[in-house]
């Protein structure tokens, strides 16, 4: 009987769909040292952001058959060495896409109107200094009718640009591969339109938009770094909720300080799960902690998609 070690969690839902096919599921967390002894005894794991895949573990383990990841990026697992090695590996990118491009969109109400700043400071200063605050959180901005730049056009980046044309904003699309610029947006009563985006280069984004939101792949440097940051259109607002290392940390730092960047939002962070104390402090950012993916809905169709994936698997 094929065992399933699901160290990072797996929805209930997604569990019983599992069990149910004849499958042993241990949803039991195994801290990432013990993995190479005790997963010796499971013919495949399941993981999220936290529980890394590597060649040593995966060497350790010549048992294991398959490696799921509930969520998008694989950027934990050695997914080339797994496959080499006749591993299956499976991710869940279309499930958490409408999750993690409102989790974005909550982020951008926040900065334009300094919540994540004034809801620091209102239970501490709010019966002292509330005109004050009032003055200090003054100067907000509307969204509509701004421009919003998407670095990186998939599932995630399309999901944005839907909310984005409901929101009356202007969108750029940008992508290191060709796509489609159509978008379809579902509006209330189940109506639907069909929009197609501007298509520019990253160059144009950086130079122009007023926003700009990151949902590419993990990358060798920064994607914005110091250079690309001198070169952002004056309080431009940054959200990452993507991966970390996209956005230099020091250097996003510098630009907020400078007023070059007027605020920022990070649910991933360079070191996780110890973010910089510069980020986590400052009062230009707005922080979450990689719960991109962590809504009720989301969790259940990766547990779902996952599930059907492992079965199709064992079954070939």
């Amino acid at each position: 009987m094929i065992k399933i070690l699901a160290n990072d969690g797996i929805d209930p839902i997604g569990k019983k769909m599992l069990e149910d096919a004849g499958f042993i599921v241990d949803t039991n967390n195994i801290p990432q040292d013990e993995l190479p002894v005790k997963l010796q005894n499971y013919d495949a794991i399941t993981v999220r952001s936290a529980t890394k895949v590597r060649k040593a573990l995966i060497d350790a383990c010549p048992n294991l058959k398959l490696i799921g990841r509930g969520g998008v990026g694989v950027d934990n697992i050695d997914v080339e060495y797994a496959r080499e090695k006749g591993i299956g590996v499976y991710n869940t990118p279309a499930s958490s896409s409408l999750s993690v491009a409102e989790l974005v969109f909550g982020h951008l109400f926040t900065g334009v109107r300094f919540l994540h700043d004034s809801n620091r400071k209102m239970p501490v200063e709010g019966q002292t200094k509330f005109n004050d605050l009032k003055k200090a959180y003054a100067k907000g901005v509307e969204l509509r009718g701004k421009t919003l730049g998407i670095v990186g056009f998939g599932r995630i980046g399309r999901e944005v640009a839907k909310i984005a044309i409901g929101v009356g904003m202007e969108v750029l699309a940008y992508d290191l591969y060709a796509f489609n610029p159509e978008v379809e947006v579902v509006l209330g009563g189940g109506a639907k339109v069909k929009v197609t985006v501007k298509t520019v280069a990253l160059d144009e984004i950086i130079k122009t938009a007023d926003f700009i939101t990151l949902h590419t792949p993990f990358v060798d440097k920064a994607l914005i770094g110091a250079a690309e940051l001198e070169q952002l259109k004056k309080g431009v607002g940054l959200v990452n909720c993507s991966r970390g290392g996209l956005i230099d940390e020091l250097a996003l730092v510098d630009a907020l300080n400078s007023g070059k960047v007027s605020f920022a939002a990070l649910d991933v962070f360079d070191n996780e799960p110890t973010p910089r104390e510069e980020l986590l402090k400052h009062p230009k950012i707005s922080l979450t902690p990689h719960i991109g993916a962590a809504t009720n809905e989301a969790q259940e169709r990766i547990g779902v998609e996952l599930a059907s994936l492992i079965i199709e698997h064992f079954k070939k």
